[in-house]
Order: C-alpha cells, then sequence, then structure tokens
C-alpha cells in the first residue's frame, strides 16, 4: 500500500470512528415527546397501544408507515386545529399542540417523529 493510500484509508476509519460515536441529529427526544404529550393533554385522546376517542399512536404510526408526508401531514393536523373524526362518527377540531417557546417547531416536530416511531 503506498503512503498516500494509507492515509485516506487511516482517514476514512477515523471519520467513520467519530460518526459511530455522535448522536444521530434527528435522534427522536422520547421524555421530550411525551413531556409535550401530557402538557397539551393528548393522552386524554390517544394511547400509545390502545385507541381511546383518537387512534393508538402505533396506529398513526402505521397508517403512516413509508409514506414521505407522514411529518408535514401530522405537524398539520396538531398545529391547525383541522378536523378530527371520532369512533361515534362526530367530528370536532383537533386541539392545537402549545409549546414554550410558542410555536418552536423543534418541539412539534419532535413529538411528530415520536409518534411516527411508535
Amino acid at each position: 500500500m503506498t503512503h498516500s493510500l494509507k492515509m485516506i484509508s487511516s482517514a476514512l476509519l477515523i471519520s467513520a470512528s467519530w460518526m459511530l460515536m455522535v448522536p444521530a441529529a434527528h435522534a427522536v427526544d422520547e421524555e421530550a415527546a411525551r413531556a409535550l404529550a401530557k402538557q397539551n393533554n393528548c393522552l386524554k385522546c390517544h394511547a400509545i397501544e390502545k385507541d381511546k376517542d383518537g387512534p393508538a399512536y402505533k396506529k398513526v404510526a402505521e397508517k403512516y408507515k413509508g409514506k414521505a408526508t407522514a411529518e408535514a401531514h401530522l405537524i398539520e393536523h396538531i398545529t391547525s386545529g383541522e378536523k378530527a373524526k371520532f369512533p361515534d362518527g362526530h367530528e370536532e377540531e383537533h386541539k392545537i399542540v402549545k409549546t414554550s417557546p410558542p410555536k418552536d417547531m423543534a418541539q412539534i416536530k419532535n413529538l411528530v417523529q415520536w409518534i411516527l416511531a411508535q
């Protein structure tokens, strides 16, 4: 192996090792997502595994699995107050998720990514 090739190989190995030590930039903060859901009373209508008035988060994740627009659709749903359909057929405006500071998209995205990860 030539000296340059050895240097390139070493540099690639070091880079790859470094990347493994750095957490993923888009890792879901489950604790923060659960706290935001609790703060907004999301768990009054939703549960992770069982349907309540709203669908279980596992069911939501299954519905949107593999869909490129999943995150955008759920963000729109929880920030716009669009109509939600209930098992008995009636519709109500979905509660708008509030964050502190207001309209913090990082918190909203984290919540949605947590839901989609169920």
